[in-house]
């Protein structure tokens, strides 16, 4: 049975602060700009004055594409550029997974176990019911991502397979059980302490 460096698994964690801030840099960072409006000189028509400046009694307009029409551009609308990444040091990073481990370990959702397959889906599927983890949301840890284990887990749609630097915040929180195969867990506190590799 693997023992749990305290340093990584056990941290006392009263402030979920880190946490919340690095949960959100994560979805900021996956969050792409593609949404775009058409500014008044973009959307099309409005070339023709609508009325004549003066004598009707009306308001002047110059272009029926105005953004305060029906049909007219959008003010200060989305432009497609728009930068929503927010920077967090690599140190804050791996204290909130750190802190993130903690409590899955606190909630006995951490499971050091060796998934070796041949590359059939059934051989880890079998694994996970033996686990008692068939219908629970699962993140396996791997220190490297062999073609056979990918080929094993593609297909499995409660199961996300992630190598042991790769591990964030956001994975670890939402995952209902987290299986680490020895040499990933080895690869993790490593990684985690800023240890050289053995």
């Amino acid at each position: 049975m693997a023992t749990l460096n305290k340093d990584v698994f056990e941290l006392n964690v009263e402030n979920h602060e880190l946490l919340k801030t690095a949960y959100d840099a994560y979805l900021a960072n996956s969050r792409s700009s593609h949404a775009k409006t058409l500014k008044r000189g973009e959307v099309r028509g409005g070339g023709k004055k609508p009325w004549k400046q003066k004598g009707t009694g009306r308001t002047r307009f110059g272009s029926t594409r105005n953004p305060i029409w029906r049909h007219g551009g959008v003010a200060f609308g989305r432009t497609g550029e728009e930068n929503f990444t927010k920077k967090l040091s690599k140190n804050a990073k791996k204290i909130a997974v750190r802190q993130a481990l903690s409590l899955k370990n606190a909630d006995k959702a951490i499971i050091v176990e060796s998934i070796a397959t041949t590359g059939k889906t059934k051989e880890v599927a079998k694994k996970l019911n033996d686990l008692k983890l068939a219908d629970k949301a699962v993140l396996m840890v791997v220190s490297e991502k062999a073609p056979e284990v990918l080929r094993a887990t593609n297909n499995l749609p409660n199961l996300k397979l992630v190598r042991a630097t790769y591990l964030n915040v956001f994975d670890v929180l939402n995952a209902d059980a987290i299986v680490f195969s020895e040499t990933a867990l080895k690869a993790t506190e490593n990684w985690l302490l800023d240890k050289e590799e053995a």
